[in-house]
């Protein structure tokens, strides 16, 4: 078959095949009509997690949202998100609460009460319907360890205002938050540096 012939015929599938998937995703979306917020959960062992949660954060302040941010397990060091988002203190709400990882801490009893401090703040945030985004990192380990009662975390993120989103982050949320969620991604490791022995790096890791 000429080329030019050939070119054609894949030109006109490919067309064809293009008109048919935008009637179903026309469809689709003629379908979600449901204007409300959403609660997302971000988990999994591969890397991402946070990554994901402060990209909700940018395109958030994008359509002039306000923000708040709790970091629970993270704090013990700045990382480049806060640096950055520190910068605008009116839209952004930054509370970085935890005093470092949970093999750095070692000391469960403290761990409880840090975590319990952060929820209180994550609460105030949840109970504020001025703040567009409440951006929850790490909640999935201090849910994990048990520093914080499930049933509590969860009447309180379905008890939020109707057009507050939230984003939770971490390894190994549990089934009952995932339940509740509306959005769940869980994020799979296929390669990662550290394994090679590389470090953490700026602007990558933190």
């Amino acid at each position: 078959m000429d080329d030019n012939v050939e070119n054609a015929a894949r030109n006109a599938r490919h067309a064809e095949r293009m008109r048919r998937k935008k009637q179903v995703v026309d469809e689709k979306i003629a379908a979600a009509g449901i204007h409300t917020g959403v609660l997302v959960v971000n988990t999994g062992n591969g890397k991402g997690k946070s990554s994901s949660g402060f990209g909700m954060v940018m395109r958030t302040l994008g359509h002039g949202g306000r923000v708040g941010v709790v970091q629970f397990i993270k704090g013990a060091m700045s990382t480049g998100e806060e640096r950055f988002l520190r910068r605008f203190p009116d839209e952004v709400h930054f509370h970085a609460m935890g005093e470092g990882y949970t093999w750095e801490t070692q000391d469960r009893e403290r761990d409880i009460a840090t975590a319990g401090r952060a929820w209180e703040q994550a609460r105030a945030f949840l109970n504020d319907p001025g703040i567009a985004l409440v951006l929850l990192d790490e909640l999935n380990i201090a849910l994990k360890y048990r520093y914080l009662d499930l049933d509590t975390v969860i009447a309180d993120l379905l008890g939020r205002p109707e057009m507050q989103h939230v984003a939770v982050t971490g390894r190994g949320a549990p089934p009952e938050l995932i339940a509740a969620a509306d959005t769940v991604t869980e994020m799979n490791v296929v390669k990662h540096a550290f394994k090679a022995g590389i470090a953490a790096q700026p602007g990558v890791e933190w």
